[in-house]
């Protein structure tokens, strides 16, 4: 890889419907592996897509993060990590050192796209003040944290704002008014139908949205001591969720999302999913249901900065497999095969009928035991 550009195979560039150009889909995620200097160049090194630095806001004093503040959910073999839960916080580092970080970085890379995240509190000032000093670093879009779980609900900053659309876009418009470059809003999936937080920030003036943010949880209670993990001072609270088991949660969220773009806006606004991404073929059922780029955190702080290599090149065996030559050949293909139940029952009456088929099946209750009823439930599955 050159700068993020594959050097043979099928071309993994990318172009969002707001002007940014990256030499492949995958993104740092904002959170640890984008949160200072060092982390981000790293990444520009590696080869990513592009990065989102980790969240700043104008008063870092008010930040305070505790330790420990991760927990991880293993598989069966206590081997592989399949859950991991974060109490982590936005950064705590002065927004000043921040700003000479990212400002740093895009003098180094002029031609590689680093992405602010920001949040704030409900003050059209402090938003205003804060893109403002973004901006003059360089930056070349922000993506608006209105989705940390746990980010400072008293503040009403994160989470707390992305869920009253009636607030969402009330502050959208504050920050399309002032901002000059691109403006991606990152959603919550804690919500009942996050179409809808999507679908106000997009009307707001939003060039396109990120999803999914972490999951509401309690990653578990240690049986020994009885107390909450993560165990801070004996005590705990709930946090983020993410890692490769909120994938299909992810996906449906993204899905939803991509079908009002394409409802909307003919399918022309941007759309970065993100959500237990950890191989290339994950990053592709993201890009077939609509995304056009895809974001990796808690993979990276697994797996590390290399990881985007492996990425690449599984996607293209998977660009090869299919004979597709772009992204954009295959982005979106698979949304127009989403229905409903309802819909599901009566095309498959209608293909029942059609070709006559009789399936023998178990011949009654008796023969649902023991083996039969495994094999009866095994007919069932798809995958």
């Amino acid at each position: 890889m050159v700068d993020g550009r594959a050097a043979s195979g099928p071309d993994l560039s990318v172009t969002h419907f707001s002007g940014l150009k990256l030499p492949n889909p995958f993104v740092i995620g904002s959170g640890p592996p984008g949160t200072n200097y060092t982390v981000m160049k790293k990444a520009f090194d590696e080869g990513w897509g592009a990065v989102i630095a980790k969240t700043v806001s104008l008063d870092s004093s008010k930040v305070v993060n505790v330790t420990p503040r991760y927990a991880r959910l293993k598989a069966a073999d206590d081997r592989e990590v399949i859950g991991w839960e974060n109490i982590e916080l936005i950064s705590d580092r002065p927004l000043e050192v921040m700003l000479e970080d990212m400002a740093r970085l895009k003098q180094e890379y002029p031609d590689r796209v680093l992405i602010a995240s920001i949040m704030e509190e409900y003050e059209r000032a402090a938003w205003e003040q804060l893109i403002e000093r973004c901006e003059a670093t360089g930056v070349d879009a922000f993506e608006i944290n209105f989705s940390c779980p746990h980010g400072m609900p008293e503040r009403r900053m994160g989470m707390a704002m992305g869920q009253d659309c009636e607030l969402l876009a009330e502050v959208c418009g504050w920050i399309r008014a002032k901002a000059t470059i691109p403006v991606w809003a990152k959603m919550t999936p804690n919500i009942t139908d996050i179409a809808v937080p999507a679908a106000t920030s997009l009307a707001a003036g939003c060039e396109g949205v990120s999803a999914i943010n972490t999951i509401t949880s309690v990653m578990g209670v240690n049986l020994d001591t009885l107390r909450p993990e993560p165990c801070v001072e004996g005590y705990s609270t709930p946090g983020g969720y993410s890692c490769k088991a909120v994938r299909p949660i992810a996906l449906a969220k993204v899905m939803a999302i991509a079908q009002v773009i394409q409802r909307d806006y003919g399918g022309r606004r941007d759309l970065s999913g993100l959500g237990g991404v950890e191989t290339g073929r994950d990053a592709a059922e993201f890009l077939l249901l609509g995304a056009n780029s895809v974001q990796v955190c808690t993979g990276v702080m697994l797996h590390g900065y290399p990881l985007v290599k492996s990425l690449c090149g599984e996607l293209q065996a998977f660009m090869e497999q299919h004979g597709f030559t772009s992204v954009e050949d295959f982005r979106g293909a698979s949304l127009p095969y989403f229905t409903t139940h309802h819909e599901l029952v009566r095309m498959q009456r209608e293909a029942v009928a059609a070709k006559k088929r009789a399936r023998t099946g178990l011949a009654g209750d008796a023969d649902w035991s023991g083996d039969g009823f495994v094999r009866e439930a095994e007919s069932m599955v798809a995958n």
